[in-house]
């Protein structure tokens, strides 16, 4: 095993040295045991990206992060008095000090009934997997001496997630475990070891005991993996899906025709997925991918000229996922977002397919408003199609679309586009008073806009009422 200090030296973990050797010191000082523990271990190792510092203090953990924060001139920790566990917020990096600790739960909940304060062994063999069940000594006499109990060095060289404890008993005192395993695997390319797999299947239920909140969490995360259809297939084979998100483990074995689809609705929602990932890290397009034919179940019908039909599916789909949002705890901004996506996903496809004229593309962007460019994303993803012919095609279509909405003015217009001319001087003009006609008077222009056979101005707008109204006369 390499010293921590070798490990360290790389870019991503320089600004983690100076934290480790304060906190070391500060250990020394009180005669205190502090280690670096799970996730922080293992990336190191890995050589991935740090992104927080987790210590574990035999001891007071809470105390030991009040002390340290004054030390590293931070401010005020967070305390969760009833897990022993404090934040040291840092805008570089977060610090997360916990004191070594077991738990035990009772069978309806998956939080701690009882929290136990143990030693380093004690503590790391409560944890989720061997390759997050690690430390590394920081005192300066020990500095860089790893601790390894059960292997998790080994697991990592092979690429395999184990449990410290028998499987039955960890996934069953924490349930979200078992989502954990999928993220992890999807997360590092690891592989869940049978025993772990058939356990979860077992167990598989028992997330119902997992709040909507922390499940909708570990799915995000998952969702931002570098191949999310790999923790997502993990869900769906152990039975996790179905009590997760069962509209989309519905699609399992539900073919449609193969215009440029796989011919099963889950394959091709999980390439969609795939691709998304490869061209966008924001996780709520990724999101829209997952949803975006979750519809098509409830609107498959047999054609017999055309095969498989799903008419509908996207008002459908919008109309469902207000449902799914509520049960999932989902933001009210996510909800109105994946809705408005799957509303309008078949939108540029469409374009894509025909030919591209600057009133289709008005139209899309009116709709789409901020969200344009992602939906873009999400429809270019959407192509599963095997023929690359086809996909040169529609390929180039949607540059065509892209380079129709680059015009910077247009774009801000389009989106809080409405008719220039208000509808208190179209009752003037056409001398109504409030009423369905004024709407549809305003619809007028606003389609001429759109078709383009007038500019989108006021002036342009009110030539083209007072013509209206000279015609009506």
């Amino acid at each position: 095993m390499e010293n921590i200090k070798d490990l360290l030296n790389h870019k991503s973990a320089q600004s983690c040295l100076s934290i480790l050797e304060t906190a070391g010191q500060l250990a020394s000082s009180l005669n205190v045991e502090v280690y670096l523990v799970g996730g922080f271990v293992r990336d190191l190792i890995m050589g991935n990206r740090l992104n927080d510092i987790d210590m574990m203090v035999v001891g007071d953990g809470i105390a030991f992060a009040k002390v340290l924060a004054q030390k590293l001139k931070m401010g005020k920790v967070v305390p969760f008095e009833k897990f022993g566990t404090a934040l040291i917020p840092n805008e570089i990096i977060q610090i997360e000090i916990a004191s070594a600790r077991s738990e035990s739960y009772r069978d309806d909940s998956r939080k701690p009934s009882e929290v136990i304060y143990t030693d380093l062994k004690g503590d790391l063999l409560r944890r989720d997997f061997t390759v997050n069940a690690m430390a590394v000594d920081i005192r300066p006499e020990h500095f860089g001496e790893l601790h390894d109990p059960f292997d998790g060095m080994k697991d990592i060289e092979a690429k395999k997630l184990l449990t410290p404890l028998d499987p039955d008993s960890t996934f069953s005192e924490d349930p979200l475990r078992m989502m954990r395993a999928a993220y992890f695997a999807s997360k590092l390319g690891f592989e869940i070891d049978s025993a772990g797999l058939n356990s979860i299947k077992r167990q598989a239920k028992r997330i119902d005991i997992v709040s909507w909140e922390r499940k909708t969490t570990e799915l995000t995360k998952i969702l931002k993996t570098p191949k999310p259809s790999i923790g997502i297939d993990i869900l769906q084979k152990t039975g996790l899906l179905k009590f997760i998100f069962p509209e989309i483990d519905n699609m399992i074995g539900l073919e449609q025709t193969s215009e440029w689809h796989h011919k099963d609705i889950y394959t091709h929602t999980m390439q969609v997925v795939d691709n998304s990932a490869k061209l966008t890290d924001k996780m709520e397009i990724r999101f829209a991918a997952l949803v975006h034919d979750i519809a098509k179940p409830h609107t498959r019908r047999i054609d017999p000229k055309k095969g498989y039909t799903f008419h509908g599916h996207s008002e459908v789909g919008a109309r469902i996922l207000k449902k799914v949002a509520k049960r999932m705890k989902l933001s009210n901004e996510l909800q109105n977002y994946l809705v408005n996506m799957t509303l309008l996903h078949l939108r540029p496809i469409a374009l894509a397919k025909g030919e591209v004229t600057d009133s289709a593309v008005r139209r899309l962007m009116v709709s789409a408003g901020e969200q344009v460019d992602d939906l873009l994303v999400l429809c270019r993803a959407d192509i599963t199609t095997k023929n690359p012919n086809k996909v040169k095609r529609y390929l180039k279509n949607f540059d065509i679309v892209e380079s129709k909405m680059a015009n910077v003015t247009e774009r801000d217009a389009m989106k809080a586009f409405q008719s220039p001319v208000k509808g208190n001087e179209i009752m003037e003009i056409f001398s109504l008073t409030e009423g369905r006609q004024i709407g549809a008077i305003k619809l007028a222009v606003e389609e001429a806009i759109l078709d383009g056979e007038i500019e989108n101005t006021y002036d342009a707008a009110k030539s083209y009422l007072l013509e209206m109204k000279e015609a009506l006369d």
